[in-house]
């Protein structure tokens, strides 16, 4: 058990370690992130509070947020299948309706 809980560490370090590195080139100084598991939506700020005043969809389920020219933060929706970990569920029909509402106001410019 004792070696579980050590790999198991190593692994949780060693994973934290890379993700800092890939964050360290980021032209920000900042970021808060926060998962939201039922959703399954990551939100990445730049600065507190965002207060964006344009969302643009540059990708599929990738929503950027900006204020001005200013990028102040990232929305990806369906997050746990992009890559990292296996999705554990699938989405509720409410949760896929609020996510094809917040891509659809990225398309047509509007803010969300």
């Amino acid at each position: 058990m004792a070696t579980d809980v050590a790999a198991s560490t190593t692994d949780f370090v060693s994973k934290c370690r890379a993700m800092a590195m890939d964050m360290l080139r980021l032209p920000t100084q900042q970021m808060w992130v926060d998962y939201d598991e039922e959703a399954d939506v990551l939100y990445m700020s730049f600065r507190r509070p965002q207060k964006a005043t344009k969302t643009i969809e540059v990708e599929e389920d990738v929503l950027l947020r900006k204020d001005g020219r200013t990028i102040v933060g990232m929305t990806i929706l369906n997050a746990s299948s992009r890559g990292g970990r296996p999705k554990r569920r699938r989405l509720s029909p409410k949760i896929a309706a609020r996510n094809a509402r917040l891509a659809s106001a990225a398309s047509t410019g509007r803010s969300g």
